[in-house]
């Protein structure tokens, strides 16, 4: 069928029956090696770590989501961001979004510019910054939008226009959209970023991450990475996310209800401020997020004003669960500060406006009725 809709793509892409048996689902190739026909002959696969059935049909898939021309999977999100970046050389130069998920700036700080690699994080909410930021040596943009856990948005496409006149890449980490809501390489980006772990496994029960590129030598590249390092992601790992991707589309709908019904209730508490939520018309990026999003998605943040605060109305909630991570059915509610950028110093968390009152919620697919009610009690709490 040409040209499947996107709740049809989701549901097919990589997913065909397979040959040998006719099994609906995708089969998990718990193998390390395989036979090979003769001297540098086989079926083609060798050994795992450079590929297997499992890990190709969800690859397949992830690079027809994205609209790539092929998909890598990685062991996690962060293998995934190693490997993006695995291949520059000493005295590159990387721009990187300034509020970046925590765990991207430990990578970046206290390993990656180590080898001789110049990283310069900056807002690039501000398309003047970014352009002003590139120099000569500089290969790569990468951008997080929206941003973990503050939800500022960059111009996908104002970024790329910018990048690509100077022949720099641009890469997109879309986790918190999905490529459901979201779709940077049809805005130009180069190369697609997730953490799979999230919304497109969205049962909370693996670990992974994915690079999708738009040319013949990411491929090369981005299996180079996967054939040396062997940050793969495992047989039965992908066998989860093609099962997540397969209802990808019908969850982000109910995350998305969800998330705005939240959001527009937390608008509402005098104990709430800061509400970070692009779905909701006072968001200063809101009509951004209308142009390059199908949607606002589940994620938001807001401050209660201290860490003690915070510690209380964490103990106080019954459904939202006091944990990390995203993306799963279950709604999460979390600490940043002592979380997911626990890694940065106080300092730094204050220059990108990470506070001590800082909450961030993955808002699941529960009733939300029940949702509001129980954020309501727990608000009490505070």
């Amino acid at each position: 069928m040409s040209n499947p809709k996107y709740a049809t793509l989701a549901v097919h892409a990589g997913q065909q029956p397979d040959p040998l048996t006719g099994a609906v689902n995708v089969p998990v190739y718990l193998t390390s090696t395989f036979e090979l026909t003769g001297i540098e002959s086989s079926r083609g696969y060798d050994y795992s770590r450079a590929g297997n059935p499992t890990r190709t049909r969800v690859e397949e898939a992830l690079a027809a989501l994205e609209g790539g021309v092929c998909g890598h999977a990685f062991a996690s999100g962060m293998a995934a961001i190693y490997a993006l970046v695995a291949t520059l050389r000493a005295g590159d130069h990387l721009i990187c979004s300034a509020n970046v998920y925590g765990g991207t700036a430990r990578l970046f700080n206290l390993i990656i510019q180590h080898y001789g690699i110049e990283i310069e994080y900056v807002d690039t909410a501000n398309v003047d910054a970014v352009n002003a930021a590139i120099k000569p040596n500089t290969k790569l943009i990468h951008i997080e939008t929206p941003t973990n856990p503050l939800m500022v948005l960059t111009d996908i496409a104002a970024v790329c226009e910018i990048a690509h006149a100077k022949g720099v890449e641009v890469s997109v980490d879309n986790t918190f959209m999905s490529p459901a809501l979201q779709s940077p390489i049809a805005l130009g980006a180069d190369i697609v970023m997730h953490s799979t772990t999230k919304f497109l496994n969205g049962h909370s029960d693996g670990l992974g991450g994915a690079l999708i590129g738009t040319k013949p030598e990411h491929k090369d590249r981005f299996l180079l990475v996967q054939k040396a390092a062997g940050g793969i992601m495992s047989p039965f790992e992908c066998f989860l996310v093609l099962r997540g991707i397969k209802t990808l589309v019908l969850r982000m709908r109910q995350h998305e209800e969800n998330g705005r019904a939240v959001a527009e209730f937390l608008s509402t508490q005098g104990k709430v401020s800061r509400l970070n939520y692009p779905g909701l018309k006072s968001h200063p990026q809101h009509e951004l997020a209308k142009k390059q999003q199908r949607g606002f998605g589940s994620m938001l943040s807001f401050d209660l004003g201290s860490r003690e605060k915070v510690g209380k109305f964490l103990g106080a909630l019954k459904l939202f669960l006091n944990a990390e991570s995203l993306g799963g059915v279950e709604s999460l509610a979390s600490h940043s500060a002592t979380t997911t950028h626990a890694a940065l110093s106080a300092e730094d968390r204050a220059k990108v406006g990470i506070t001590d009152g800082l909450v961030r919620l993955s808002v699941g697919i529960e009733d939300k009725e029940d949702l509001v009610a129980d954020l309501e009690q727990a608000l009490k709490a505070v």
